[in-house]
């Protein structure tokens, strides 16, 4: 019983964690001045544009990419399972 609650809080934390990595992710390309490089250079993966996507849209993009191939496998999976498909 134990196992099934520390199970859910790390599910728990691990959904909070993705929403917000992803959220960011969005969020970065309407909050970027794309005319003035300045306001980008001095953050995680500048100088260069492209550097900064890559740093703070990049986990939310393997987030999303991930959680694609799971759910593609997870259905595939379940429809092998079913009368009649085979």
């Amino acid at each position: 019983m134990r196992r099934v609650g520390v199970r859910t809080a790390g599910y728990g934390l691990s959904a909070v964690a993705a929403l917000y990595l992803v959220g960011r992710g969005v969020a970065e390309f309407f909050v970027i001045d794309y005319a003035n490089p300045a306001s980008y250079q001095q953050s995680w993966g500048g100088p260069s544009l492209v550097g900064v996507f890559l740093v703070h849209s990049g986990p939310g993009a393997a987030i999303v990419c991930l959680g694609a191939a799971y759910a593609w496998r997870w259905r595939r999976s379940r429809q092998s399972r079913l009368p009649g498909s085979g």
